[in-house]
């Protein structure tokens, strides 16, 4: 399987008929997201930006309840369902590796989907059938960290589980919107796209560490947590160079989603 990092956008957008018109091209490509795939996966392992623990954590729960993790939507966004199961032998899994990568770890069994989880998902497989299991960011959000937990979960993608993380590649709420963002936007985008096509994996990985002195880094994440689970992305590439999927422009700013496969894919 392919590790991919997606843009995931605002809120519960595919909920709010004004938010559609505005990420329609985020919403054909998530849709078209699984053609791309050599088969539809086992179960899929999700890093949202949505979710941050003192220690790695990993749900465990059979059937995930929701979690409305955003305000000042319409009131029916806080009854959204998205029933697809946990796999409580994957987050065993995933345990497992972590453990033999000297990484402390917890499990939480009430844990559900954020907006960061389900968005992504309720476009890619409506029907909610593939079993789906969320790992947390630590919350010291140390990028090199991050990539070293990647390298521990690449052996799942030889297992047919797709590695997702989610998040944006520009995260300052207060620059949504301002036309003065779209440079800022443009600028680190465009220093995170030399890092994920770097054919040089050491390279690569040491771009994504250093990712603070790139152009109007701080300005485009003022904080990271949106940006971390790429790091996780690109540490379970391995070997394999990684290419822009799409770019959205939406309010001002540039969201770019990757994509990391051992084959060429349409």
């Amino acid at each position: 399987m392919p590790a991919v990092f997606l843009s995931h956008g605002g809120g519960p957008w595919p909920y709010v008929e004004s938010m559609r018109a505005q990420f329609a091209h985020t919403e054909r490509e998530f849709r078209l997201l699984p053609q791309r795939l050599p088969a539809k996966p086992r179960a899929i392992l999700v890093i949202s930006g949505h979710w941050e623990a003192s220690e790695f954590t990993i749900s465990t729960a059979n059937q995930p309840p929701m979690e409305y993790d955003y305000s000042g939507f319409p009131a029916h966004t806080y009854h959204i369902q998205y029933p697809a199961p946990g796999s409580p032998a994957l987050a065993i899994d995933v345990g497992k590796l972590l453990a033999a990568a000297g990484f402390e770890h917890r499990e939480d069994p009430r844990r559900g989907f954020d907006h960061g989880t389900f968005v992504p998902l309720v476009l890619m497989y409506p029907q909610a059938d593939v079993p789906i299991v969320m790992l947390s960011l630590k919350n010291t959000l140390d990028a090199a960290e991050h990539i070293r937990v990647g390298e521990a979960l690449a052996p799942l993608r030889e297992d047919g589980i797709l590695i997702m993380g989610s998040g944006l590649t520009y995260h300052n709420m207060r620059g949504f919107g301002r036309r003065e963002s779209t440079a800022v936007a443009n600028e680190f985008e465009a220093y995170l796209d030399a890092a994920i096509t770097a054919t040089d994996p050491r390279r690569r990985d040491q771009m994504l560490i250093d990712w603070q002195s790139a152009p109007s880094a701080r300005r485009a994440h003022p904080r990271e947590d949106h940006l971390i689970p790429l790091m996780v992305v690109a540490g379970a590439a391995g070997n394999d160079v990684g290419r822009v999927m799409f770019v959205d422009h939406v309010m001002e700013v540039a969201m770019a989603s990757y994509e990391f496969a051992g084959t060429a894919l349409p």
